[in-house]
């Protein structure tokens, strides 16, 4: 299992709206990050930075990277781009973390 760890970025005042969204995560988005083999996906938040932390797990990440290819994601991302800061393909902006200690 691979896993990755990544940070997003709210823009401020937009805390409660973008835990709302994920409260109701549309089906078909839940249903294309499983397929693409997502697993123990989390988001945490930083409120005093709006910044958020993601965590999960996948089999192959290069596989779990071609959910930026389906309609349901570019969808997502358009959602969700007017409360988040976004690439111009409404993606958002992120970085990726290096594991630096695990623990199992």
């Amino acid at each position: 299992m691979e896993r990755i760890a990544e940070i997003m970025y709210l823009y401020p005042g937009n805390q409660q709206d973008y835990k709302k969204r994920h409260d109701e995560l549309w089906p078909e988005m839940k249903a294309a990050l499983k397929q693409h083999g997502a697993s123990n996906y989390s988001i945490f938040l930083d409120k005093e930075t709006d910044t958020l932390f993601a965590y999960l797990e996948v089999p192959d990440k290069a596989a779990y990277k071609k959910i930026a290819e389906t309609e349901i994601c570019r969808k997502w991302w358009a959602y969700m781009a007017p409360i988040m800061k976004s690439n111009p393909d409404n993606s958002p902006i992120s970085k990726e973390l290096q594991s630096v200690f695990f623990l199992d």
